[in-house]
């Protein structure tokens, strides 16, 4: 059985309305390797460690997916973007 892969963020987003522009381009690279929201920004509070104002859960069909989203030029260019308005704690994770 393949385990899925993970992207776990925290977000810490800046500029609300400039953030709009990594959204409109990290489109492309979630809509080409099967992204899916598992969690996105909904309400969170922060247990321990530093807090985030924006935490995301994305799911793919397995690790190597995962990885292979992150270092797309697709979302390589949406990075282009949101470091302008945002910084990112950003994971890769295999599930279980």
């Amino acid at each position: 059985m393949t385990k899925k892969g993970y992207w776990v963020a925290m977000v810490d987003i800046a500029d609300q309305e400039g953030y709009k522009e990594y959204i409109a381009l990290n489109k492309a690279a979630f809509d080409k390797y099967g992204a899916n929201f598992v969690v996105r920004a909904g309400k969170h509070q922060v247990m321990e460690g530093p807090d985030a104002n924006r935490v995301v859960v994305i799911e793919f069909k397995d690790y190597e997916t995962a990885l292979a989203c992150y270092n797309s030029p697709e979302y390589r260019k949406a990075i282009e973007a949101r470091v302008k308005y945002a910084k990112a704690h950003l994971t890769v994770v295999e599930g279980v």
